[in-house]
C-alpha cells in the first residue's frame, strides 16, 4: 500500500472537548461525528465498556494515543486489511472509528496472510477460495461483507484515457488451428481463403501467447489481470473527458517464458476475453468488511453547502443507467481521499431545493489513483450517473 493511501488512515485529534482530546481516529478520509456520553473507566475517560476481567494468558494490547486499528492491524497482523478481526475480538467497541487510550485490546489471533497472498500459480484457488481468506465471523451478525471477489476482480477501473500496458495477448492458440483451405477450382468448392482461428472470444482454459518473455521480467507462474480499454467517461456536470474506463476481462497465469514471449492459460474469466488486451500484475484484495448501521435518516440529510464539490457517480458497471442495490460503480474518488470500507451516503442535489435527497448508500472496495470502485448497499430510489457523495 503507497504512505499516500496509509496516510487516509492516520489518527487525527478530535479537539470537541477536553476528553475527546484522546480519540484516535480510524479508516475513513472524513471524520465522523464523535461518540457521546463519556465515562471514567480507572484512569482513563472511554466512551465503552470495556471489560475488567481478562484471561491472564489472553495476549493485550493497551491502546495508546494516536493508535488506530489499520496500524495496529500492520504491527500486529502483518496486513492492516486484517484490522475486523481485531474489532471482531473486542466487541465492546461499538463504533471502530473511536478507540480510546486505556482500554485493553485482545489481540490473540493467529493470522498469516502471507499463506494466501503469496500463493503459487499451480496452488491458486477459485475466487470463493480466495475470498474465504478475508472472511471475518462475527456471532452478533455485524460485521458483514460488503461485496464480494467478482464485484472487485470484474470491474476495472477509471484511468487516464490511452493508458498503455507493457504486457499484451498476442495471440491464442487457437489463432493456429483453423485448416488452410485453398481450394483449385473455385466452380466446385466456392472461394475459400485461410481461416485465421477457431475462437474469437476466449475463455477459462485456453492457451494464449503473449508478447513479452524473461527479458520483461516475466516468469512461469506470474498472474496477469487482462484489461480492455472502454469507452471515454464524461464528466456528469461539464459534459468534459472525466477519464477512460478500462474493464478487468479476467486474468492468466503464465506457464513457460521464452526470451520475448510466453505461453499462458486463461485462468479465469469475468467475460469473453479478446486478443490484444493488455496485461498488468494481478494484485489480491481482501473484500471489506463493516459492522453496517441504518442508512442517514430522510429527514436529517447533509447541509447542502457541505455537498458543493464532493465525489460523484461517474459510470455503473455494464453502463447500467437506472442503479440500484449490488449494483457496482465507478466514482471519481482517487486512492489519495477513500479506503476500502468506507461507507458514503449518496444524495441528489437540485437547484430548486435547498434539501438533499437521501437516494441511498455505497461502499468502497476498491480504490485507484484517479477513481474508486463502490458497490450500492442500498436504494430507496434509483442512483444516477452525477448523484453526490458524504462519507457517513
Amino acid at each position: 500500500m503507497s504512505q499516500s493511501n496509509k496516510t487516509v488512515w492516520r489518527s487525527v485529534a478530535a479537539l470537541t472537548a477536553v476528553a475527546l482530546s484522546f480519540f484516535a481516529f480510524v479508516g475513513v478520509a472524513v471524520a465522523q461525528d464523535p461518540p457521546k456520553n463519556l465515562k471514567q473507566v480507572g484512569d482513563h475517560w472511554t466512551a465503552w465498556d470495556p471489560p475488567l476481567d481478562l484471561p491472564s494468558d489472553a495476549d493485550i494490547h493497551i491502546i495508546e494515543s494516536g493508535d488506530n486499528l489499520w496500524d495496529l492491524a500492520e504491527r500486529f497482523l502483518s496486513s492492516p486489511y486484517l484490522w475486523p478481526q481485531i474489532w471482531e475480538r473486542n466487541s465492546y467497541i461499538l463504533d471502530a472509528h473511536w478507540i480510546y487510550p486505556g482500554d485493553p485490546l485482545v489481540l490473540g489471533i493467529q493470522v498469516e496472510p502471507q499463506d494466501v497472498l503469496e500463493m503459487t500459480a499451480a496452488e491458486e484457488p477459485l475466487f470463493d477460495e480466495i475470498d474465504a481468506g478475508f472472511r471475518y465471523a462475527d456471532p452478533y451478525g455485524r460485521i458483514q461483507q460488503l461485496g464480494s471477489g467478482d464485484d472487485i476482480y470484474c470491474s476495472g477501473y477509471i484511468g487516464e484515457p490511452g493508458e498503455t500496458f507493457s504486457v499484451h495477448i498476442e495471440n491464442s492458440e487457437s489463432d493456429f488451428l483453423g485448416p488452410r483451405m485453398r481450394s483449385t477450382s473455385a466452380a466446385d468448392v466456392g472461394s475459400y481463403g485461410i481461416v485465421s482461428g477457431l475462437k474469437y472470444n476466449l475463455a477459462v482454459g485456453d492457451i494464449v501467447y503473449l508478447d513479452s518473455g524473461s527479458e520483461a521480467g516475466l516468469a512461469p507462474g506470474d498472474i496477469f489481470t487482462a484489461i480492455k480499454p472502454g469507452e471515454l467517461v464524461r464528466d456528469p456536470d461539464t459534459d468534459g473527458v472525466a477519464g477512460q474506463l478500462y474493464n478487468y476481462q479476467g486474468r492468466v497465469r503464465v506457464l513457460s517464458v521464452q526470451a520475448g514471449s510466453a505461453i499462458a492459460e486463461v485462468s479465469y474469466s469475468c467475460e469473453q476475453m479478446i486478443v490484444g488486451v493488455g496485461l498488468e500484475a494481478f494484485v489480491r484484495e481482501p473484500i471489506p468488511t463493516e459492522r453496517r448501521s441504518p442508512t442517514r435518516p430522510v429527514n436529517y440529510p447533509a447541509e447542502k453547502e457541505s455537498l458543493a464539490g464532493a465525489a460523484r457517480v461517474l459510470h455503473a458497471k455494464d453502463g447500467i443507467l437506472s442503479i440500484g442495490q449490488d449494483h457496482v460503480v465507478f466514482i471519481d474518488l482517487p486512492s489519495a481521499d477513500a479506503i476500502p470500507g468506507d461507507i458514503f451516503t449518496v444524495y441528489r442535489v437540485s437547484d430548486d431545493s435547498r434539501y438533499p435527497v437521501v437516494i441511498g448508500e455505497i461502499a468502497i472496495l476498491s480504490v485507484h489513483p484517479r477513481s474508486a470502485v463502490a458497490k450500492v448497499l442500498e436504494s430507496r430510489y434509483p442512483v444516477y450517473i452525477g448523484d453526490v457523495l458524504a462519507a457517513k
